[in-house]
């Protein structure tokens, strides 16, 4: 595989607070893990340590004023008042000079603002999140901050397309209770379909909603399944605070979609 050696960083046209989905590319990195790894717990500490800092640099911020997730599949989120490593699947915060960060290599990370507020969120979607609602329940909490709604803007970062994620019967039987079956194209599970159902059916409106329309399975990005669980990590990311991204290489602008007029599908790898 052949790696750019500048960082190239999707971002959602419509959110105004400094963020970024990351890829493979920029990066120290070598062997499985080649680029920019943000996984510490097999790669090498220092080689992460270097990509982390490099990424959070462009948005203005420094690996220090991180808040991070403990992430567990499930649908529980943590309210941010300081840098640190938290335990849920979501993350919301109104504290300045703070940098949230969802690691994902096949889930669907989601990030939200409502800039009047200054309240801004992260979550980590695999289907056992996406199952549970974990974007209503990350608007809920960002609603308890003093966010509403109707100002909330939403970016649905790259995951897993539905095409190449195929799951049991039993995963489908809990969309259709979910009132999500409409992510199914019989066992085929679209979860960015059904990410963008879940924020509109919290109140987040059809045109303020982007989805980057991009695949892990791509060689720009990591991906769990593809590399049969052998492999780095990206992080979406989303804070208060610091300067807009400069001197990055920006990946091919996705198009802005309609709440369920996205050609993206995702899935639950083990990020």
């Amino acid at each position: 595989m052949t790696l750019h050696t500048d960082l190239m960083l999707l971002r959602s046209p419509h959110l105004t607070f400094p963020h970024a989905f990351s890829t493979r590319a920029g990066g120290v990195s070598s062997g499985p893990y080649a680029g920019l790894n943000l996984d510490d717990r097999e790669d090498d500490a220092h080689s992460v340590a270097e990509n982390r800092r490099r990424l959070t640099t462009q948005l203005g911020f420094t690996p220090a004023r991180v808040a991070s997730l403990t992430q567990v599949h499930g649908a529980d989120v943590a309210v941010a008042s300081a840098p640190g490593v938290h335990s849920g699947d979501a993350i919301v915060t109104a504290q300045p000079d703070l940098l949230l960060a969802i690691m994902t290599a096949d889930c669907y990370p989601l990030l939200l603002e409502d800039a009047e507020a200054g309240v801004i969120g992260a979550a980590h979607a695999g289907w056992r999140g996406t199952v549970a609602r974990i974007g209503a329940r990350t608007i809920e909490a960002m609603t308890r901050l003093g966010a509403r709604p109707e100002r909330i803007r939403a970016a649905v970062g790259p995951g897993i397309c539905g095409a190449r994620y195929a799951v049991g019967e039993d995963v489908a039987a809990q969309f259709r209770a979910a009132g999500l079956g409409d992510a199914l194209s019989g066992l085929q599970l679209d979860l960015a379909r059904a990410n963008t159902q879940v924020l509109v059916d919290a109140g987040v409106s059809a045109s303020h909603l982007w989805v980057s329309g991009r695949c892990t399975t791509e060689p720009d990005f990591y991906s769990y399944r593809r590399d049969a669980g052998r492999t780095g990590r990206m992080w979406a990311l989303i804070g208060r605070g610091g300067a807009e991204p400069h001197g990055v290489r920006r990946a091919p602008d996705p198009k802005m979609v309609g709440a369920l007029d996205t050609h993206t599908s995702a899935g639950e790898g083990r990020a």
